[in-house]
């Protein structure tokens, strides 16, 4: 993970601590003397693809530089139930004061990469490319996207700006799947590839004809998507989407399209399980 100035990850780490600490941590200021030194070990207790690790020692550098780790693990390794992820070592206070946040980013972000890892993996031997989408956590989509690639997977567009997704309101809006597409070719930059969403086997031959590069099917059964991907037959990328499942995406990939998007990646992904534990003061 890039973790030059340019990075949003000291933006993304400063507005969270901010949100937390306030003027301070009111508890550890009581408790813990400011020169307490000791170390705190992170336990995984659930086996996890780890994501977010830079974010994680960002957190704990914004409150205390001084701070030094020992990582065992290193990010997209699969951690196995149990094992110790990375030791901390320095001020007590300095340890608890970042603890939540940089737990926060962690849990979240190695969650994504273990659902998609699961994913990625129950896809495997099939063309089918795991892509994300932008039902992400506001302010956090860098973060979440990251993830997604930690965990094999692949990102759909980032945002509004970098591509063309015609959906069924733009149709509306335009009158029809050809005109849309027109309109598109002539009011966006050459450089972006235009994809339109259809939702039934009549959409998928207006979307060929008017010479869409990528067509998203949308929440089609797995035999109208494949009968789909014969009628593009090559013409355009194939995409799936729509309440896709681990349950269901095998089947749908067998389809033999070009990429399945999923937004339960990064919109309900369970959050992995890691413990912070004090394991030595002094």
């Amino acid at each position: 993970m890039n973790n030059s100035p340019l990075s949003p990850i000291g933006r993304v780490v400063r507005q969270a601590l901010e949100e937390d600490l306030g003027p301070g941590d009111a508890t550890t200021h009581a408790i813990v003397a400011l020169d307490a030194m000791g170390k705190a070990i992170l336990i995984a207790r659930d086996e996890l693809t780890l994501a977010g690790m830079a974010l994680f020692k960002r957190t704990f550098f914004e409150v205390d530089s001084t701070l030094t780790f020992v990582e065992h693990y290193k990010e997209s390794e699969v951690v196995p139930k149990g094992s110790t992820v990375c030791q901390i070592n320095g001020r007590l206070s300095s340890i608890l004061s970042g603890e939540r946040t940089a737990l926060n980013f962690l849990q979240r972000m190695s969650g994504i990469a273990t659902l998609t890892r699961q994913y990625v993996e129950t896809v495997k031997g099939t063309r089918a490319k795991i892509l994300d989408t932008r039902k992400t956590a506001p302010g956090l989509r860098w973060c979440d996207k990251y993830a997604v690639r930690t965990g094999g997977g692949y990102n759909h567009r980032f945002g509004l700006f970098d591509g063309i997704l015609i959906k069924d309101n733009h149709i509306a809006a335009a009158g029809s799947i050809s005109k849309a597409v027109l309109l598109a070719r002539k009011g966006a930059p050459h450089t972006l590839r235009v994809e339109v969403e259809v939702e039934d086997l009549a959409g998928v031959k207006e979307a060929c004809r008017a010479g869409a590069d990528i067509i998203l099917l949308d929440n089609m059964t797995p035999a109208t998507m494949k009968e789909a991907v014969s009628l593009i037959n090559g013409a355009a990328l194939v995409e799936a989407s729509g309440g896709i499942t681990l349950a269901t995406v095998k089947e749908i990939a067998s389809t033999g399209v070009d990429m399945i998007s999923v937004g339960a990646l990064t919109h309900s992904p369970d959050a992995a399980d890691f413990s912070l534990e004090i394991s030595g003061v002094g």
